[in-house]
């Protein structure tokens, strides 16, 4: 719960933060006359913003506030920029990672009261109940305070979900699109899809897609031809999305969703792992489709693969090696867990990655960005 004073009555209201950050220990309220060097310097300070003004004036100012983020003093500029300069790959991406949570600490001070049913009673709010009610569920009657930053991801998740995004690999438009639910992560970066869209099949009969997400790489093996896909998730979000896409794309008989912590019982011919890619702590729930800490699921997948491969059935292991470019892992420990786990490489495949990032030389990861391959391992039985 989060707790604040208004007009010497003390108020209580349900706390919604995506991350689990705790409610704000101290809250003020704020409006239109506010000035948005005193609400940086507040929200710097720790001190959250519940805001009773114009709500275009609340977006208004949470711009304000990221541009001041965005700006440093020269001086401190120059400081942070020199350290991470001297940095090391491992100590350069541990120093971003922490510049980012500081920020978002900072544009998450701005906070928006939310009514029992999801309604913003502040001039000039939109109505966001349809969006509310896909990211949290039906209204439970209760109040709420949470982020104006995360609120309006909410709502650019829930246009995410109704456009949907659009996949070649499963064939020809209107029906190739994959609709992401807020928090599970969007396939917006195509060249791992491609990899297992291109990638020789060992087998049409069956094939496990473990940690299937929004379920697209279960519906590519589907359109593949692959005659029946059982695919594997553990949360409850992920299991939604991946239950509505293959409704939508018509492939609801052929693949099988089950909760569960990596395999299904049983072995196939062709299983499927697509990681997450960087061994770090996630900080909200969709960030762990980015970061895997201390590599778990990696290492459960090459651990308990060889017990779910039929015989000659193949691994198909999807990994970027942006984590050895950063430092966090080495070519030699993925190498020595494949050997440990009983598995060899029959063969990759590998792809360069086409987002932005790889491009933009002002990125401070961009060397290893520049230097990525995402590559599909073709893994076997040892002997």
């Amino acid at each position: 719960m989060i707790e604040w004073s208004e007009q010497g009555v003390d108020h209580r209201a349900l706390w919604r933060s995506e991350s689990g950050a705790p409610a704000p220990r101290r809250v003020q309220l704020a409006d239109d006359t506010l000035p948005a060097d005193t609400a940086y310097r507040l929200a710097c300070e720790g001190t959250a913003l519940l805001w009773r003004g114009d709500f275009q004036n609340a977006r208004q100012l949470l711009q304000a506030l990221m541009r001041r983020a965005d700006r440093k003093p020269p001086k401190a500029a120059a400081k942070a920029a020199q350290k991470i300069a001297s940095a090391g790959p491992a100590e350069r991406f541990h120093l971003h990672r922490q510049a980012q949570a500081q920020r978002a600490r900072t544009l998450g001070a701005l906070l928006i009261p939310v009514d029992g049913g999801y309604g913003i009673t502040l001039r000039r709010a939109p109505d966001w109940r349809a969006a509310c009610t896909e990211a949290w569920g039906p209204a439970s009657g209760q109040p709420c305070v949470v982020a104006l930053r995360e609120l309006l991801g909410i709502v650019g998740a829930h246009e995410w979900r109704k456009k949907g995004v659009e996949i070649p690999a499963l064939g020809p438009a209107p029906g190739n699109r994959i609709h992401p639910h807020y928090g599970v992560f969007s396939p917006i970066r195509g060249e791992y899809i491609d990899l297992v869209a291109q990638a020789p099949l060992p087998g049409m009969d069956l094939a496990f897609d473990i940690g299937t997400g929004t379920g697209v790489l279960a519906a590519v093996l589907a359109r593949r031809g692959v005659r029946r896909v059982v695919a594997t998730e553990l949360a409850p979000r992920a299991l939604a999305c991946a239950a509505d896409n293959l409704q939508r794309l018509g492939l609801q008989e052929r693949v099988a969703l089950l909760a569960a912590d990596l395999f299904p019982p049983g072995r196939a011919p062709l299983v499927v792992c697509n990681p997450p890619w960087l061994p770090a702590r996630p900080s909200s729930a969709i960030e762990q489709a980015v970061y895997d800490e201390g590599s778990r699921m990696l290492r459960g997948f090459l651990a308990g693969l060889a017990g779910h491969l039929a015989p000659g059935g193949e691994g198909w292991l999807v990994l970027s090696d942006l984590a050895e470019h950063l430092g966090l892992r080495t070519r030699d420990e993925l190498l020595g867990w494949i050997a440990t786990a009983g598995l060899q490489v029959l063969g990759r495949l590998d792809a360069r990655p086409r987002h932005g990032k790889a491009q933009d030389a002002g990125d401070p990861l961009h060397a290893a960005r520049a230097a990525e391959l995402t590559s599909l391992w073709r893994l076997g039985a040892a002997g």
